[in-house]
């Protein structure tokens, strides 16, 4: 009987639960990342127009929407897809760390002050909490399945935990009346997502 329930597995393509195992792991870090990044959103929009919320916030939306084109690679079971997911999320990345570097520039050439601060704290530790949550599921899932893409997503996530905790750095700076640490650390977050676009490049070529 046992033996029989062995065989029933044998049977089941390997591709198949590869692209099970591996949907459901970007599924899941959309889920996340995608709840953090709506969090900071509202934050933003109603209580704290911090340019290094904003950051944090275009990279963590990024980083969310990189799971489409994961996902319809694992879908497609074809590893060259999952390369090219893999590259679309350094082009992403990239992408993110431009808009934040425009909106920085800015901030410093029209300065403006950052209300409601103790939200804005509250926002860069959702963030941080989002991109350590979504960093362990693709990690995992990446070393599971031997996916660089997934292992490059992963990577820069962990960073991106620790980036996350320059927005409460930004709160408690500003409070102590240094209204321009926010353009400055939101300038420290660009050059953090640069950083990450360089490594995951590596990650990526190298799989």
């Amino acid at each position: 009987m046992s033996h029989g329930h062995a065989h029933s597995h044998g049977l089941v393509d390997p591709s198949v639960v590869r692209s099970r195992a591996g949907l459901r792991a970007v599924t899941l870090s959309l889920a996340v990342l995608g709840a953090a990044a709506a969090v900071q959103a509202v934050v933003f929009a109603a209580a704290a127009p911090s340019v290094s919320l904003l950051g944090d916030l275009i990279h963590n939306g990024g980083d969310a929407l990189t799971a489409i084109p994961l996902g319809a690679a694992f879908l497609l079971r074809s590893h060259r897809a999952e390369h090219g997911a893999g590259l679309a999320v350094v082009l992403v990345v990239f992408a993110s760390a431009c808009v934040a570097l425009y909106e920085t520039i800015e901030r410093f050439v029209h300065p403006r002050d950052v209300g409601h601060l103790g939200v804005l704290a509250a926002a860069g530790l959702v963030g941080f909490a989002g991109n350590a949550v979504a960093a362990r599921i693709r990690t995992r899932a990446g070393e599971r399945l031997h996916s660089a893409a997934l292992l490059a997503d992963g990577s820069h996530a962990r960073i991106d935990a620790l980036v996350s905790l320059g927005v409460v750095a930004s709160a408690a700076l500003v409070a102590s009346g240094a209204r321009v640490a926010d353009p400055l650390i939101g300038l420290a977050i660009t050059v953090a997502i640069l950083r990450i676009s360089w490594s995951s490049w590596r990650m990526v070529r190298a799989g």
